[in-house]
């Protein structure tokens, strides 16, 4: 019986030995007065660096050629996190490369002094005979919009 004790002792004392003391969180009405510091992390050795034209991007399913009225396009491609290029045909007589990032809604950019924003809509909220009808689009603003079929 004595040595069921001593046994019994020596694994607790092993097993507490290899537990660590948890820490209970200081109550919310008491400051604490310790401080976290953040901890930079590095990439390890030799591991592989996103490529900023396959980085996650907040609109991304937006990638690539939509349609407009009249030969009229936008066509978007990722760039670095959050950066897109947007080249787009808006009207007859306006054709440039725009330079977007992620917004709240969709995706902002400048048009000569116009801020402006893609945002997703239907071909009916394009206020466009031509769009109507479609369901998957992309709004700049009323008359302009574009969308896939």
């Amino acid at each position: 019986m004595q040595k069921r004790i001593i046994l019994a002792s020596a694994v607790a004392a092993v097993l507490l030995a290899g537990c660590e003391k948890a820490e209970a969180p200081a109550p919310a009405d008491t400051a604490s007065t310790t401080e976290e510091v953040p901890v930079e992390t590095v990439p390890a050795e030799g591991a592989e660096t996103t490529d900023p034209a396959t980085a996650p991007h907040r609109f991304a399913s937006w990638a690539g050629k939509w349609t407009g009225v009249e030969g009229m396009y936008v066509t978007i491609t990722p760039g670095e996190p959050g950066k897109y290029k947007l080249d787009m045909q808006s009207d007859l007589d306006t054709k440039g490369t725009y330079d977007g990032e992620d917004s709240e809604h969709g995706i902002k950019f400048k048009r000569g002094a116009e801020e402006l924003s893609l945002h997703r809509g239907s071909g009916d909220e394009t206020g466009l005979k031509y769009l109507a009808g479609k369901k998957e689009c992309l709004i700049v603003k009323a008359g302009e919009g574009y969308c896939r079929d």
